[in-house]
């Protein structure tokens, strides 16, 4: 059988809103992590068959197939192509699959996947809002099957995180405690140093901007974020600027150039869920990978699953029977931020750099994604 190897993956540390990249331009943002996976490993880039970057609400400087641009202002070969995704929160995992199905499939040896997304810029739905200027309040409703399957129901990411938090009965105090949790971990990692290998250097921006000092009293005197509701901005990901890459390679591209591969490909997959709910797609995907695998929850060692709101976390701990212990270990998007196209790949660079300080053996990713879907991508960490 054929493997697809992981041979490096990296990440500019997350800038909050405003922060340290909000005047980066996207593709200059992209061209840092290109640039690292490339000279890291001393590799000529005119190897390389392509370049899969996920991006969402790709208008403005992050429109024109961001991946061809970024790879073009690395000052890199003409002659190699670049694909932009669109996977919702999950762009730059899906970036990884079809990198990966390429190089399982023979039809190429090395690519580079990653993602990028400057929300400072470019605001979060700003591609939905720039649709009304041609009629359309949103891409959902004004569909006729559409509308016949769904009526008028409520679309939206705070809707759905309401949704679960009432379907698994987890309370406000319970996203409160596991948010608390995210921000403790994050800042344990960053004074540890966790993060300084996968982490490249933009400037002299070298450390995540979100983690922050907080406690459940301060949360407890946030308002809700709708009448009524449990949600509130401390249990939520946060507006985030930020790039991150990997370097796949089969087999045969290991041995040409000479590459360390430090993990491969165990399996990887997408499963879908119940759009109005939106972010539980994690849930089944994750059982239908076990499933595939013959594997179980307990075989993972390490695990990172996007705190896009803390109730898909918990909805999902529930379901699985996961041990919160290897769950988000050096924290997740609550703390150290989500910025959307990006996280993917940042969430994979972690989770390798995680494996590796552990010496763990199997490692399982996971992002709940607009529209109802989710990935999932387990590794194996080489020895």
């Amino acid at each position: 059988m054929p493997e697809a190897y992981i041979v490096d993956a990296v990440r500019t540390a997350i800038g909050k809103r405003g922060g340290a990249l909000a005047e980066e331009h996207p593709a200059d943002l992209g061209a840092t992590v290109i640039k690292a996976v490339v000279e890291n490993n001393e590799l000529d880039p005119a190897a390389v068959d392509d370049v899969v970057f996920g991006c969402v609400d790709a208008i403005g400087p992050q429109a024109g197939n961001i991946a061809r641009t970024a790879w073009l202002a690395a000052g890199y070969p003409e002659e190699v192509p670049g694909v932009t995704v669109d996977r919702q929160c999950g762009s730059s995992q899906q970036a990884i699959h079809f990198s990966a199905q390429a190089i399982l499939s023979g039809t190429a040896d090395l690519i580079v996947a990653g993602g990028v997304q400057n929300m400072s810029k470019i605001p979060i739905s700003a591609a939905m809002l720039a649709g009304q200027q041609y009629g359309y309040d949103s891409p959902f409703k004004g569909s006729t099957g559409w509308d016949a399957r769904y009526g008028d129901q409520e679309i939206s990411q705070f809707h759905g995180a309401e949704l679960i938090a009432d379907k698994w009965d987890i309370s406000r105090e319970d996203m409160e405690h596991w948010a608390l949790r995210s921000h403790d971990r994050a800042r344990t990692a960053i004074a540890e140093g966790r993060f300084e290998r996968e982490i490249v250097a933009v400037g002299d921006f070298t450390v995540d901007q979100g983690p922050r000092e907080t406690s459940l009293e301060k949360m407890a005197s946030l308002k809700t974020l709708v009448d009524g509701g449990r949600l509130t901005a401390a249990v939520a990901s946060q507006i985030s600027d930020g790039a991150s890459a990997t370097l796949i390679a089969s087999e045969q591209a290991v041995a040409t150039h000479g590459l360390k591969p430090r993990a491969r490909i165990h399996h990887l997959s997408a499963r879908g869920a119940d759009p109005i709910f939106m972010l539980s797609a994690p849930i089944p995907a994750t059982a239908h990978a076990l499933a595939k695998t013959g594997l179980t929850i307990d075989d993972m060692d390490v695990i990172e699953i996007n705190e896009a709101f803390a109730p898909v976390v918990l909805a999902w701990l529930k379901e699985t029977g996961a041990d919160p212990d290897r769950v988000n270990v050096n924290g997740g998007a609550i703390a150290l931020g989500h910025p959307l196209g990006a996280t993917g790949t940042k969430l994979f660079a972690t989770l390798l750099n995680e494996l590796e300080r552990t010496r763990g053996r199997y490692g399982l990713q996971t992002i709940c994604e607009g529209g109802g879907t989710a990935n999932v991508t387990i590794i194996e960490r080489l020895t």
